[in-house]
């Protein structure tokens, strides 16, 4: 017998890919769960399954940077901090962290079903009674239009947002004069796609960030100590923390700066959920 639950979750992550550097991901959990029913006819307490499985996912790779060991130029030490992750290509970036805010992958790139395979297996370790397989589903979300894939870190955040390198796939609205605007949404979907978005409040302006052309980042969180350095160039700074309603609110700002027409943004966090925000000349 095989139960199956669609959408069962959802998870946020970044990861680090050997084409576009550190880039954010927000995939849709599907499960199917294979057994032999019980004498109560069920195979899983559907009550049960979300639960289950969301609350291992969450302990895992949810919200924590996936990191390829294998992919050229990847190094992982241990340091002070917890672990320190270097990479080379396509760019220099160095973060250090808790051990729980990475998850080490040995493969030389991170894709949607080799994760759900290593989940899989994870899963299986310690099954629920008369559970004899676990497939998941990792998909992206269908965006027709604009989106982007961003990475940020929350230092106030109670959970794991506080992670200085997690991220989500998103969607962008953007309206004026009550219209949808594509142009614009592609526009600045294009100027946030793969960036790191960073509250300059956390920007550490001593010696290291001096180096040409790069950008230090650090802050202490109740989860510990984290600092990562990249390429300027990969940053978005912006005036406050880069919650989802912060960046609404900046969005519709700027674009109404940029065109002086008033602007409504809906930006997401990820699937499902998000901010609105006004701007007006």
């Amino acid at each position: 017998m095989t139960l199956f639950v669609n959408r069962l979750t959802h998870l946020d992550a970044s990861l680090w890919c050997p084409e576009h550097g550190l880039i954010g991901a927000s995939w849709r959990v599907d499960a199917e769960l294979d057994g032999e029913l019980g004498a109560d006819g069920m195979l899983f307490d559907f009550g049960e399954v979300k639960p289950w499985i969301k609350s291992r996912l969450d302990r895992s790779v949810d919200h924590t940077l996936l990191v390829p060991t294998e992919a050229p130029g990847v190094n992982v030490q241990e340091c002070y901090e917890g672990l320190r992750v270097r990479t080379e290509t396509p760019y220099a970036l160095e973060v250090r962290g808790p051990r729980q805010a990475f998850s080490l992958l040995p493969w030389p790139a991170v894709t949607p079903q080799r994760l759900a395979e290593h989940l899989d297996q994870g899963l299986m370790r310690q099954p629920p009674e008369r559970v004899e397989a676990i497939r998941l589903t990792l998909s992206d979300e269908p965006i027709e239009g604009a989106g982007y894939r961003y990475s940020h870190g929350l230092k106030r955040h109670a959970g794991n947002c506080q992670r200085i390198a997690h991220g989500h796939r998103s969607r962008l609205h953007v309206w004026q004069n009550g219209q949808r605007c594509p142009a614009l949404e592609a526009d600045w979907a294009a100027r946030l796609d793969a960036r790191y978005l960073v509250d300059e409040a956390d920007v550490d302006e001593g010696m290291e960030a001096s180096w040409l052309g790069r950008l230090v980042t650090s802050y202490r969180a109740a989860q510990g100590y984290f600092t990562m350095s990249l390429p300027r160039e990969r940053c978005v700074v912006m005036p406050t923390s880069t919650t989802v309603e912060h960046i609404a609110a900046w969005l519709a700002g700027e674009i109404t700066r940029e065109t002086g027409q008033a602007t409504r943004v809906q930006a997401f966090e990820g699937i499902d959920k998000g901010a609105f925000a006004e701007a007006k000349p």
